[in-house]
């Protein structure tokens, strides 16, 4: 695969100077841009508006330890123990310790979080000891979050928001440090390139990559695929978090249902109406991971229904009113009946390799958020720490950026355009080339199957909830020859594939490399975790052939 995902050196994009690069508009992305515009000027672009992000779609809450009867000592081994043995200790203790102060932050910027009384409500979810998440609206906090950070981000005069705009590629001067950004105005058509001192990559996770997911249309995985194809390190690939409980209907999108749900007193039960969780410790709040497999599991004998009526009415419209009416939409009322649910794709918590400061294996260039790993997550991610995990490492991305002498601000003549296939190819066309031909797709596919669902598909069957070595070889060598045989136009579905293509490939040679099962990774030839063998994280990059393995709590 090239260096750059497009011939672009043959011609001059427009040119753009910022100080700090923000690649992406959601929690992380807009709570490290405004925490940046103390001093530093800030250009924040985003695939498309500013709301369109995972963050705008969460349900279930932030965790935070901040009501009396809990404490970050607790929150800290309830994320270990979620993690499976691979978390860095190091980076949970600073995720719990700092997350009430930016949570307060928060608060402090707007947001308005659910009250009993004077006090905030908290409610449990799974595999937490205590009652910590906050909540927003009942079941709408991401919503309410994104409103909050996109309005303070539009009251900043030193940040620029630039909509419409997909990341095509990092931009490298010839020793490797990053410059900037290539990206595509989606609107006007055209290659714009963005250099700066330092640029922040939060450009969300993966879930697109399979057929089932939660994830919005956005969710691609163009910042992961980006940051490896420039030679940075990525981490824990073969991670990735199904939930639980999303519904489930022929024809319908997998709406994910909070653990919120879960938490207030919702039951799985089959479709004898038995519940099937009682002999799992935890049974429903169980981690993430276990009452995945344990739904998938009783799935080959039947439907598998979440009843809310446990809850009670009254909680129910008061907890869950969004989820209500989206039910309504489908024709299921909570109120009346359980609803079918099923795993979904969820959360990534593999990607680009990043200390307990946001630092990538690459100079100037900085992870936070979904696409960033810092060990913080482990094998499976403790419900409601995603949303803290964007807040408190943007904040300690400033501080570092504040306390180190950056580049000066970078010049085009720099870039380092070498492996951009309009230098070596003359007479490409850059940005307008033809897309390649889908009508040769693998296993004899009808030709108006898009590519894109066969790549969905395939992950899906091959790497997803339950894992074979013979699927995972099948699934690397079939990407393999898909990216072989693609050439991306400037089609936005073009560019998207190709990262799909790409991370899903990195995905599948990480989870076969893996020989063992541990926390969300399941591999039904390896049914046992391992941890002398494999109690480490695993990295990959276009510098090593292969998957390597390094110790928990080391730096990049």
């Amino acid at each position: 695969m090239d260096r750059y995902l497009l011939a672009w050196a043959a011609e001059s994009p427009e040119v753009f100077q910022t100080e700090v690069l923000v690649l992406g508009s959601g929690i992380a992305g807009l709570y490290t841009a405004i925490k940046a515009s103390d001093s530093f000027r800030v250009t924040v672009v985003t695939k498309k508006k500013i709301e369109d992000s995972n963050t705008e779609h969460a349900q279930g809450g932030i965790a935070a330890a901040m009501d009396d009867e809990d404490s970050p000592a607790f929150h800290y081994e309830d994320t270990l123990s979620a993690g499976a043995g691979l978390c860095d200790p190091e980076t949970v203790k600073i995720l719990v310790e700092e997350g009430p102060l930016r949570v307060e932050e928060l608060i402090a910027m707007g947001a308005q979080f659910d009250y009993e009384g004077a006090s905030l409500a908290f409610t449990r979810e799974g595999a937490h000891s205590r009652r910590r998440v906050l909540h927003a609206k009942g079941d709408a906090t991401g919503g309410e979050i994104e409103r909050t950070l996109v309005q303070a981000a539009r009251l900043c005069p030193r940040i620029q928001v630039r909509e419409n705009r997909f990341v095509v590629d990092l931009l490298q001067n010839r020793e490797g440090a990053v410059l900037g950004a290539l990206v595509f105005n989606t609107e006007k058509r055209r290659p714009e390139a963005y250099l700066a001192k330092v640029v922040v990559l939060a450009t969300g996770g993966v879930g697109q990559v399979f057929g089932h997911t939660t994830n919005p249309e956005v969710a691609t995985a163009d910042g992961m695929a980006a940051a490896w194809r420039a030679g940075a390190a990525l981490m824990d690939m073969e991670f990735l978090q199904f939930h639980p409980t999303a519904i489930h209907l022929a024809g319908a999108p997998r709406f994910l249902i909070s653990e919120a749900v879960r938490g207030e007193g919702g039951q799985l039960i089959n479709r004898d109406g038995k519940r099937f969780m009682d002999g799992i410790p935890g049974r429903e709040l169980a981690p993430r991971d276990v009452v995945t497999r344990a739904i998938w599991k009783e799935m080959s004998q039947g439907e598998v229904y979440l009843d809310f009526r446990p809850i009670g009415r009254d909680k129910i419209l008061r907890r869950f009113p969004s989820i209500r009416e989206t039910c309504r939409n489908y024709g299921l009322d909570v109120l009346e009946a359980p609803i079918p649910v099923a795993p979904a794709a969820h959360y990534m918590m593999g990607g680009v390799r990043a200390d307990k400061y946001g630092r990538t294996t690459l100079a100037n260039l900085y992870a936070s958020g979904e696409c960033a790993c810092n060990g913080v997550h482990g094998a499976t991610r403790l419900a409601s720490n995603s949303l803290l995990d964007g807040l408190v490492f943007g904040a300690r991305i400033v501080e570092r950026i504040k306390a180190e002498a950056l580049q000066p601000l970078p010049r085009w003549s720099e870039v380092e355009r070498t492996g951009a296939r309009g230098e070596a190819a003359a007479g490409e066309a850059g940005f307008g080339r033809t897309p390649a031909r889908r009508d040769d797709l693998p296993h004899g596919r009808a030709e108006e199957e898009s590519m894109r669902s066969a790549l969905q598909r395939l992950m899906w069957d091959k790497v997803g909830i339950q894992r074979r070595g013979g699927d995972l070889a099948d699934a690397v060598a079939t990407l393999e020859a898909w990216a072989g045989g693609f050439s991306p136009s400037a089609e936005e579905k073009d560019l998207e594939l190709v990262n799909m293509l790409t991370v899903g490939w990195l995905m599948a040679k990480s989870a076969l490399a893996r020989r063992e099962s541990r926390g969300a990774h399941y591999r039904a030839d390896y049914p046992q975790r391992s941890d002398p063998e494999w109690g480490k994280h695993s990295l990959v990059s276009r510098r090593d052939e292969g998957v390597r393995y390094v110790p928990t709590g080391g730096d990049c």
